[in-house]
This record gives structure tokens, C-alpha cells and sequence, in this order.
């Protein structure tokens, strides 16, 4: 088999089971910004424009990714020596993958590289959509209080030297000043991170930064920057050498960096956009009035679900979803907590089925092709936790309900931060606030207050909750002396 190295000049070689561009990528004008270019931008967002242009779609559409950090660097060298381009491999039921070449990103600039050319790619008139995909924790939003984070290092230096920013918010700022100047419109900021109200949420971080450094910069941007709430979805596990293997295999492609997805695929969004859209309407966005409901809905059943299985699932001895979920008393657990402890806290959605919704999750967490690693959901819980299990927690509280599934989800988190520091442990713990969870977890003994006294994370109502200090007491001794497959045992004939 001769391997097709991907780029420009070997498009025409991939046969015709592979569907690539079959528009004219030089021609392609960067109406969209992506700040964050990774697995999941280039499963989501990306696809949908892809698709679009393929429909025949404006040109000007096209979009140019931006890296800041210097773990970018890796994306911004193999995007480059191919041309911009990837594969994209969704992995489902059928036995062989569904691949097709992704074209619409046709540049990435390294903002450590040059920070100037960032700001003035922002800042370019034909920029209209700068989106985002910086993380649950990028938006550097206090859970409980909402308020900024000024003591940030990036933020710190950024107030101090705004010709030279390095924080998303401070090039964000600098390029919307720059705008201001040139009497240019301003461009719709558009976040693709799993957190609720999402725009809202990029709105007060970019307004609350941009007010510290100059107010009049501040309510030009309130006034005339749009920042519209989405609900994304889709999984897109870490690519790895397997998964690069799988696409030699099939496709004869040598991709450095492929993406790996399901086949499923949704974007729900609000038409709030101030300097023009794609038509992403015609390749299946829903938009809305109130994306809400369909927030809260994935939020609290799949991306909380998500976080359960992930650390129950580590202790169980387990590294991927599809694992957990073929272990009967783990995925009754996930039902049960859906079922049970979520859906009475949603609110309808229009055009949603509850149950057949959850069916399908179940479906997706069982996928055994997609090879989601525990290890990925594991990641950032300080920022995940909060916003997918916590509201849900203190509702049901708040009404006296059971929660003693929450009890075990949160033990669960604390023994995975336990167990991290034991020798041997095989994974390093990848958190913002990961020495504060750490030193919280170093001991068991008084585990359950010292955890749930990090109130950055937990705030103040659970460690002054009797019943959930002494619910997660139990659990934390049910899982460290009886493991995981009894305790869930006992969990279920609790009801």
C-alpha cells in the first residue's frame, strides 16, 4: 500500500470513497477566527462550514485558526506542513470508518510567533465570527460568585502591558480597540466550550477585562459586539497511534494529526450575530430563541454522565467508556442517575423525547470504535464538576430529595485525586487547580470536609450540609473498603 501524504498537491490521489474540497481553497477569505484549534473545533464547527462550502456557500466563510498557548505549537507545525488540511474519521457502528478531508481551515498563526499579526488578523475587516473553544476553565469565571479573574498571571501582565497581550481576553481587547479606531464593525464572538449560557459567559469575561482596561472600550463593545449561546455536541476522543494506523489502513493516509469522532453531531444557537453568519441552517444548525433547555438538558445528562462514569470507571479499572458501560452495575448507576436524580430538574425542550434522548446517550457512551479515554473525561474536573453536577446537586437538595448518587460521584473524584499520588499511579492528574486538589486529597483521613472545603469549586452550601458531608463520608468508606462493584451493587437496591 502507498501512503498518500496529505496536503495540497495529493488531494486528487485519496479515490473517490474519500470526499474532500471540491471548492476552490485559494479562494478562500477568513470570515470566521478560531481561537483553540483542537480536536473538537475540528470535529464541530469546522465540519458544519466544511459542509456548507461544499453546498456552494460564500467563500468568505473560510476560517483562520489561532493557537496561544505553547502547547499549540505541535498544531500549528503539523497544520502547516499539510497545508492546513486533516482527516476526519467517524467511528461507528458500521465496521469500516466514514472519512473525509477537511479543507475549510486554510491558515493558523502561532500567537507566541508573533503576537502583532494575531491582533491584526482580528482585527481585519474581513474577520465578522471570532470563535472560541478555551475550555470550561478559559473564561476564567468564578462558579459561584461569576466574578473575573484579575489575580490571573496572563491577565496580570496583559493589564500591565496591553501592547503585548498573551491572554485570550487581552488580544481579544486589543484587536476590538483596533476595530474601534478603523471604524470598523465589531465581530460576534462566538463560544464553542461546554459551559452554560456560553455566550453570556464570554460576554462578561471579554466586558469585564475590557472595562479594567478602558471603559470606553468597554460600552463600544457591549453596544455593538454580539455574543450568541450554543449548545454543541459531539465526541471526539484524543487521536492515537491506533487511530492514525486505522486510517492508513483504510484510507492510505499519512495525517500527523487526524481527527477521531462519532457520527453523531448537533449544534443548537441563537441568531444573534452582528456582522453576518454562514448559512449554517442548511447543514443541519438548529437556531433558537432560548438555547437554554437543550444546554441544561446535555449539560446535566451527558457531560455530568460523563464525569460520573469517568472517575467510577478509573476505580473500577477501566480506561475507556465503552468499557464502563459494558459493566452492568456502572451503566445502570449512569441510567439510574439520569433517570432519577436529573431529568426531574429539566425543563421540556421542544422537539426533545427525554427518554429517547438518554437512550441515544447510552448508545454513544457504548460506542466501543470511538475509544473514548476515561483519562480525557478525567481532565479538568475543578472546572467541569461545577457546572454539570453542582446546580443539579444543590436543586435536588434544596428539595430533599436523595443523593446519595451524587455522594458517590464526588467520592469518586476524591479517590481518583487520592489514588494520583500513590506510587505507581500511571496518570498524572491534569487540572487547573490541581495542587489544591491534591493537598486536599494527599490523606484520607477527613477527606470529605477538606475536599469539599475548596470552595473555589464547591462554594459554601455543602460543607455546611450535614446530610451530604455524612452521605459522602459513606461513600468514601464504602468505595476505599469494599471497591467499586459492591458499592454500586448496594447503590442500586437503595433505589
Amino acid at each position: 500500500m502507498i501512503l498518500v501524504k496529505l496536503n495540497n498537491d495529493t488531494i486528487a490521489q485519496l479515490g473517490e470513497r474519500i470526499t474532500h474540497p471540491t471548492y476552490s481553497r485559494q479562494d478562500l477569505r477568513h470570515g470566521i477566527v478560531h481561537i483553540g484549534v483542537g480536536g473538537f473545533h475540528r470535529a464541530h464547527e469546522a465540519v458544519y462550514t466544511e459542509h456548507l462550502l461544499r453546498l456552494g456557500g460564500d467563500l468568505h466563510w473560510g476560517i483562520c485558526g489561532i493557537g496561544l498557548r505553547e502547547s499549540d505549537r505541535a498544531m500549528a507545525q503539523v497544520l502547516n506542513e499539510q497545508d492546513y488540511l486533516y482527516s476526519l474519521m467517524a467511528l461507528g457502528q458500521a465496521e469500516q470508518p466514514s472519512v473525509e478531508v477537511i479543507g475549510v481551515i486554510s491558515d493558523y498563526l502561532f500567537a507566541p510567533d508573533n503576537p502583532a499579526a494575531v491582533v491584526e488578523k482580528l482585527a481585519a475587516a474581513d474577520t465578522r465570527i471570532v470563535s472560541l473553544t478555551i475550555t470550561e476553565g478559559g473564561y476564567l469565571l468564578d462558579d459561584h460568585s461569576g466574578e473575573f479573574d484579575f489575580s490571573n498571571a496572563d491577565i496580570v501582565h496583559d493589564l500591565a502591558q496591553p501592547e503585548s497581550p498573551r491572554s485570550v481576553f487581552g488580544y481579544l481587547s486589543a484587536a476590538l480597540a483596533m476595530r474601534r479606531a478603523r471604524n470598523l464593525p465589531a465581530f460576534t464572538l462566538m463560544s464553542c466550550d461546554n459551559l452554560p449560557h456560553n455566550g453570556d459567559k464570554a460576554r462578561h469575561a471579554l466586558l469585564s477585562f475590557a472595562a479594567r482596561q478602558d471603559p470606553a472600550l468597554a460600552d463600544w463593545i457591549a453596544e455593538n459586539a454580539s455574543f450568541p449561546n450554543s449548545m454543541v455536541d459531539r465526541i471526539t476522543p484524543m487521536t492515537t497511534a491506533a487511530h492514525k494506523q486505522l486510517l492508513q489502513d483504510y484510507a492510505a493516509i499519512d495525517d500527523a494529526w487526524p481527527v477521531v469522532c462519532e457520527p453523531f453531531l448537533q449544534w443548537v444557537m441563537e441568531d444573534n450575530f452582528c456582522n453576518g453568519r454562514p448559512a449554517w441552517e442548511k447543514v443541519g444548525v438548529q437556531f433558537t430563541r432560548d438555547v437554554a433547555p437543550y444546554e441544561q438538558m446535555k449539560m446535566r445528562l451527558l457531560n455530568a454522565s460523563h464525569s460520573a462514569m469517568s472517575y467510577l470507571g478509573y476505580l473500577a479499572g477501566y480506561r475507556y467508556s465503552h468499557e464502563v458501560m459494558q459493566d452492568a452495575r456502572l451503566s445502570g448507576f449512569i441510567r439510574n442517575f439520569m433517570d432519577l436524580d436529573v431529568t426531574p430538574t429539566l425543563e421540556p425542550v421542544e422537539g426533545i423525547n427525554l427518554s429517547q434522548y438518554k437512550d441515544t446517550l447510552i448508545k454513544r457512551f457504548s460506542n466501543p470504535r470511538i475509544g473514548d479515554q476515561l483519562s480525557r473525561l478525567c481532565m479538568d474536573g475543578s472546572s467541569k464538576i461545577p457546572k454539570f453536577i453542582l446546580a443539579t446537586l444543590e436543586e435536588r437538595l434544596d428539595t430533599g430529595a436523595p443523593v446519595h448518587r451524587f455522594a458517590l460521584i464526588l467520592a469518586s473524584w476524591a479517590l481518583y485525586l487520592h489514588g494520583a499520588q500513590q506510587p505507581g499511579a500511571d496518570d498524572k492528574v491534569e487540572d487547573p487547580l490541581a495542587d489544591q486538589l491534591l493537598s486536599a486529597t494527599a490523606e484520607s483521613v477527613g477527606l470529605s470536609r477538606r475536599f469539599l472545603g475548596l470552595k473555589d469549586i464547591f462554594g459554601e452550601q455543602l460543607l455546611h450540609c450535614v446530610d451530604f458531608i455524612t452521605a459522602l463520608d459513606r461513600a468514601l468508606q464504602q468505595l476505599q473498603h469494599q471497591g467499586v462493584a459492591v458499592t454500586l451493587e448496594q447503590v442500586s437496591q437503595a433505589g
